[in-house]
């Protein structure tokens, strides 16, 4: 059987190459609203982000979204994000360890 390729994407932050299902994808939806999106189905520019809240700092502090959405994003936003991404890397790390156990 031919193995399937495994889509890799790049983290905004850290600029490591990761498999796109290890990774949390922050989009900007057409209407211009800056949010997390777990399914990575939702319409709009995406950027991947390493579940690790140091990824997210970092991300934070050199303003990569601002360069990877391609609008200026508020720094209120960022702290509406921050606050998402602590609640969010939890279950993302479970589901994460699940699909490599199967």
């Amino acid at each position: 059987m031919k193995q399937r390729k495994i889509p890799l994407r790049k983290c905004v932050a850290c600029q490591e190459m990761k498999p796109k299902r290890t990774l949390i994808r922050i989009v900007r939806s057409p209407e211009g609203e800056v949010s997390i999106d777990l399914t990575g189905k939702k319409s709009g520019r995406g950027a991947y982000l390493c579940g690790q809240a140091s990824c997210f700092k970092l991300a934070k502090k050199s303003k990569a979204f601002d360069r990877a959405l391609g609008v200026p994003v508020d720094p209120a936003i960022y702290d509406r994000l921050e606050q998402e991404f602590i609640k969010v890397e939890e279950e993302f790390r479970a589901a994460s360890a699940r699909e490599e156990d199967a």
